[in-house]
């Protein structure tokens, strides 16, 4: 049976092949955009846990949109206006999959951030959409860039990761939401706004959503593999109803709905009165991890090499001298350390500089130390 021609033009995964091969037990993965598992909530999850066989309401089939009990938490946590709603999908990636297979034509046009989040290229690229970038600093995406791509191309849409961006790390001023809200409103595109670390923030001032300027053009995707658990498959779809109705259908033919015990478990969790020390507990182990590894890089790698300081999220972006940025990585997971390399993250992947993204939650400080001496080592030798 002959694949179809979508699929075939789909890449593999770069970070789940680098990750096959970081399984190793003596290989420090700094690769994935993993938590780490002493983080997972079981304690606060525990209650709920042991009720659900007296909960058999839960294991019937359930609402499109979710676990009702848990979208009216949502919905006031959220403080969503009377016009907007939540839908639970499995994982904020299966969010993003209805958002596509809803709304994205062969060759409509998606504008999204360069680097941006390798997941969106994949499920964008499967709807065989017109991917243009916009380039982007420490301070977000080119403004006026963004808007040359509003007027001349009509893009449908514009995804981004304004929080912790994927995988540089940035976070929009608040300046920059507003522009960008302010552009989406002008030129009719909707902002697909993917907040996935938004909850990871552990320096620096809390800032409005960059939808909240523009609620009747955006739809926000969250997710709950940063905070509770990535097993779990639990993330939200929220926007005015009109926006999402169209997604309910899709996700009726996908899956019927997320799973309702999980759902359950989740609302427990959210429910628990120690919840919020567990968030806060997380961001502090978090930060101090980035502050080993931000200090390691500073310390052990050239001046040619850029570090971008960050105040939250998983990633650091290290800009490197020019290189072969794969050979760079294969030469590293030689040397027992896996990183990504840019051109990953780069729909053509030329155009990417020399960089790699390297993660810092899921290896303790002195492995990230270890990490860092070994980087060193690789592109010293390199020179």
């Amino acid at each position: 049976m002959d694949i179809a021609q979508s699929v075939q033009q789909l890449k593999p995964s770069y970070i789940r092949e680098i990750l096959a091969a970081a399984s190793d037990k003596n290989v420090i993965s700094l690769a994935g955009g993993l938590p780490d598992e002493k983080t997972f909530p079981i304690d606060l999850m525990t209650p709920t846990l042991e009720a659900l066989p007296a909960m058999t309401q839960v294991f019937q089939y359930g609402s499109t949109s979710g676990y009702e009990p848990l979208i009216e938490h949502l919905t006031q946590a959220y403080r969503l206006p009377a016009t907007h709603q939540v839908i639970t999908c499995t994982g904020s990636q299966q969010g993003l999959d209805l958002i596509a297979r809803a709304y994205v034509n062969p060759n409509d046009t998606v504008v999204m951030e360069a680097p941006c989040y390798l997941g969106a290229m994949q499920v964008f690229g499967l709807m065989q959409a017109n991917i243009i970038t916009v380039s982007q600093d420490e301070f977000g995406p080119n403004i006026q860039q963004l808007e040359q791509h509003f007027k001349v191309s009509s893009p449908k849409m514009f995804y981004a990761v304004p929080d912790f961006h994927n995988p540089t790390g940035v976070c929009w001023p608040l300046e920059k939401r507003r522009q960008v809200a302010e552009l989406c409103i002008q030129y009719n595109v909707a902002f697909i706004e993917d907040a996935p670390y938004r909850e990871l923030r552990f320096a620096g001032e809390e800032l409005p959503l960059v939808s909240d300027f523009c609620p009747d053009h955006s739809i926000v995707l969250r997710s709950f593999s940063k905070v509770a658990s990535p097993g779990l498959r639990v993330g939200t779809i929220t926007g005015k109803q009109s926006y999402l109705a169209p997604l309910i259908k899709v996700k009726q033919g996908a899956d019927l709905h997320s799973c309702v015990p999980v759902q359950a478990i989740v609302l427990g969790l959210l429910e628990h009165p120690d919840f919020p020390k567990h968030l806060a507990q997380v961001r502090a182990l978090y930060q101090s991890r980035y502050n080993t590894l931000f200090q390691a890089l500073k310390t052990y790698l050239s001046d040619d090499c850029q570090i971008s300081p960050v105040e939250g999220g998983m990633f650091l972006w290290v800009t490197l001298p020019k290189c072969d940025t794969f050979k760079l990585a294969q030469e590293l997971l030689a040397n027992n350390v896996a990183v990504v390399p840019s051109p990953v993250f780069y729909p053509t992947q030329d155009e990417a500089p020399p960089a790699m993204r390297l993660n810092f939650t899921n290896a303790n400080s002195e492995d990230l130390l270890i990490a860092v001496q070994r980087i060193a080592d690789v592109l010293t030798n390199a020179r």
